[in-house]
């Protein structure tokens, strides 16, 4: 059945039911129309280029009314137009060449006739951006009642706070997406992956913190690895060319390799980055713990400059992290596979699956965790060359964990399980978070 923005706008009015504060419950008419004009947008270009904005649904009469005492001085501010701007599809598309996502979202309301006009423009939109995709830790409180983004032609998404919504991506309503990254084989794939990593930070902590530091960090360095996948996938689908890579321990067999390297950089970022994050922990916990909070007089000299150090040696390994990120999802731009190690060491690039021989079938998992119940089998013949070169690849060698981003910016993970070959849909590599402004089946509704 194929999704129009009518089913996008039931979908989100049927979440903001759940509101904790019912006043922000726009009609259905409202949202059909909101939808139907950002679609209807997604398909026109403007000089060229195709139409990327975001609109952000806020009260014009009241669009900050609960401030905060003291205002964080990153925080969104609203920008009132003199005029109000009929919400139609020729004002989005020349409004839109004036608010980059990264930057900017467009303030949107609705009157008492239910008809929705352009009032102004907010700002600081890039520390919003910055934190979904992982580039930045800071996630600052989100203005209005939720947004709505133009990613691609007729793809919106809408999000309440750092929560995922919906989105439609052209003729399908996604309402979820799945995290591979947090449990399932594709994290157990990198959980077995990481005994370099995990040897690398134990031997320095044995030497500065003490062995037995890392026992309270289970987990953590997998996702540091896992975060540092999704924004090397973030970046390919920024570029709209399609790429994939392939996480292999035979970097050479089944490949012709047309450029060979061997980029260790991310390994060693991500080891450092864990590192002196773990120590700036570590030392700001003894400050606050023994100092602080006991109302010392004193503090240590020796213990403010080493965790002064750690965090300055954090944010440097950050930038250098971001660095490395962006060079490995460049090489992904010219056709072939990007082969990385289990170390996550770039081995070649531009690189071709010699003999392309996927198995009868396929297994789409809808869950992160493999049951076979509900896997869904279809045939390697519905998908490109690149899709079925990883196929092939994946099926005849087990522990290699296959990533492709295609033109349109669908992202799926491909591994072998037991006797199967298995693939994930829709995955999630930004930096969701469920919004506190909506009731959930388990909570209480107490008044």
């Amino acid at each position: 059945m194929n999704a129009t923005p009518k089913d996008l706008a039931k979908l989100v009015f049927s979440k903001l039911k759940r509101a904790k504060n019912t006043a922000l419950q726009p009609p259905v008419a409202v949202l059909t129309t909101l939808f139907e004009n950002l679609f209807f947008t997604s398909l026109k270009t403007e000089e060229g280029q195709l139409i990327k904005v975001t609109v952000t649904l806020i009260s014009s009469a009241n669009p900050d009314p609960n401030p905060p005492k003291k205002k964080d001085a990153q925080r969104w501010n609203c920008i009132h137009f003199e005029e109000k701007i009929p919400f139609t599809v020729k004002n989005m598309v020349k409004l839109s060449k004036a608010a980059d996502p990264w930057s900017t979202s467009l303030a949107v309301d609705y009157n008492e006739a239910n008809e929705l006009f352009i009032w102004g423009l907010i700002d600081q939109s890039f520390h919003y951006q910055s934190f979904i995709n992982y580039e930045s830790t800071y996630n600052p409180e989100q203005p209005g009642l939720f947004q709505s983004t133009i990613n691609d032609v007729g793809n919106i998404h809408v999000m309440l706070d750092y929560e995922l919504i919906a989105n439609l991506k052209q003729n399908t309503l996604i309402s979820n997406y799945v995290n591979v990254f947090a449990k399932g084989p594709v994290r157990e794939s990198l959980n077995n992956h990481s005994d370099n990593y995990q040897a690398s930070v134990r031997q320095h902590f044995i030497d500065e913190l003490g062995a037995d530091v890392l026992d309270e960090w289970d987990g953590y360095i997998g996702n540091v690895i896992s975060r540092s996948i999704c924004r090397i996938l973030i970046r390919m689908q920024d570029y709209q060319h399609g790429g994939a890579f392939v996480i292999t321990p035979d970097t050479e067999a089944g490949l012709s390799i047309k450029h060979r390297l061997s980029y260790d950089r991310l390994f060693k970022a991500i080891v450092n980055f864990i590192k002196f994050d773990i120590a700036s922990f570590k030392h700001t916990e003894t400050i606050m713990n023994e100092y602080i909070d006991l109302d010392q007089d004193t503090l240590p000299s020796f213990l403010y400059l080493s965790e002064s150090v750690a965090e300055t040696d954090k944010n440097e390994t950050s930038d250098e992290l971001k660095g490395a990120i962006m060079f490995i999802a460049s090489l992904s731009c010219i056709d072939g596979l990007v082969v990385l190690s289990p170390d996550l060491e770039v081995k070649s690039f531009g690189t071709v699956i010699k003999n392309v021989r996927p198995p009868e079938q396929v297994y789409i998992s809808p869950q992160a965790v493999v049951d076979e119940r509900r896997l869904v089998a279809v045939s390697p013949a519905h998908y490109g060359t690149r899709h079925r070169s990883m196929f092939s690849y994946c099926w005849h060698n087990p522990g290699s964990l296959g990533f492709v981003v295609s033109q349109d910016g669908d992202i799926r993970a491909i591994t072998k399980v037991g006797d199967k070959l298995v693939m994930w849909e829709n995955i999630k590599v930004q930096q969701f978070i469920k919004s506190k402004r909506l009731f959930r089946p388990n909570q209480l509704h107490t008044f």
